[in-house]
């Protein structure tokens, strides 16, 4: 495992765990330094210092532009979505989006029955794919990396999953959209959220649902990780509200300790991000997972039990693999 990496792991250290039904949050504190400023999505679009939109007017459903005018890096988080323009899409890695720069970033689509205009630009839509579907994209994203050195997803199987969870969760949306599910369950995200505090330090959080590991998510600067917290606890538990609540669970540090330890003897992939850094890929027994690295700092870094995730990304067939891709 790459160096930087290695030991950034290694200075993770786990919060008290916090549990509320069948979901426990164990904050993640690191201890090898914030590393380089940047602004987070949010923070970049509430100053007006950067614009998201179509690659032209015609658009491209994996990319988009994004035009930086401020005087800081921008980071965009892998899943976080956009909600505008054509059709909603999100990002299919983490970014860090160079200051006063036009970048072209790779994306999937989270609205398949909607191709045109909203509004000229995208808005930020205060949501991140559930952590399950993030774990299908990063695995068919490393899949393409490989083959083709492209950040291109799985988009059928992105479609499948979001159909999944709309049907799931007994939610209709007239245009495939992901915003839909998740605005329709706000009010059950929110009282999960309630038992999940942000706590002093914290830059990361690493979940359970029904006593097993989802999922983990840090992020170099504890400023930034604070104005994403919400919306990555709310990734985690929509996954949770699809789940029967089991008896005589085990919600331990037991399991989050032996996860960590899985991570380390992945196997890895290095290649150049779209922004700043470089993207590092993961995987393993059970396990997919990717970091952006930059300026010696692990700027993101996300893993994911793959499981329920592998299964539903599998749902599309090769050939329709294939169909889309050669469309691309």
């Amino acid at each position: 495992m790459e160096t930087t990496i290695k030991g950034y792991l290694e200075g993770l250290t786990l919060g008290e765990i916090q549990i509320h039904k069948h979901v426990a949050v164990i904050p993640v504190m690191g201890t090898n330094g914030s590393g380089p400023d940047y602004l987070t999505m949010k923070e970049a679009m509430d100053r007006k210092l950067i614009q998201i939109g179509e690659v032209g007017e015609s658009g491209h459903v994996p990319e988009l532009k994004v035009i930086n005018t401020g005087l800081k890096p921008v980071l965009l988080l892998d899943g976080e979505e956009l909600a505008g323009a054509k059709q909603n899409r999100v990002l299919n890695t983490t970014v860090l989006i160079r200051e006063k720069s036009e970048t072209v970033i790779p994306v999937s689509c989270t609205e398949h029955g909607r191709w045109s205009y909203r509004s000229q630009y995208f808005e930020e839509s205060c949501h991140i794919m559930s952590a399950r579907l993030r774990g299908v994209k990063n695995a068919s994203v490393h899949e393409n990396l490989k083959d083709r050195r492209v950040f291109l997803s799985d988009q059928f199987a992105v479609w499948d999953g979001i159909r999944v969870q709309a049907a799931a969760n007994k939610i209709d949306t007239p245009t495939g959209a992901m915003r839909d599910v998740l605005k329709a369950k706000q009010e059950d995200l929110d009282d999960f959220l309630e038992h999940f505090p942000l706590i002093n330090r914290q830059n990361g959080l690493l979940v359970l649902v029904n006593g097993e590991v989802v999922g983990m998510d840090v992020i170099s600067r504890k400023e930034a990780f604070g104005v994403l917290h919400s919306k990555l606890v709310k990734s985690y538990v929509m996954d949770a509200l699809t789940e029967i609540p089991k008896k005589n669970k085990e919600a331990g540090m037991k399991k989050a300790a032996d996860f960590l330890k899985k991570i380390p003897v992945c196997g890895e992939s290095a290649f150049d991000s779209v922004g700043y850094g470089r993207d590092y890929r993961y995987e393993g027994e059970g396990l997919v997972g990717s970091a952006l690295v930059h300026e010696g700092t692990v700027i993101h870094m996300a893993f994911f039990q793959t499981g329920k995730a592998r299964n539903e990304g599998r749902m599309s067939s090769v050939n329709r693999r294939r169909s889309y891709r050669t469309n691309q």
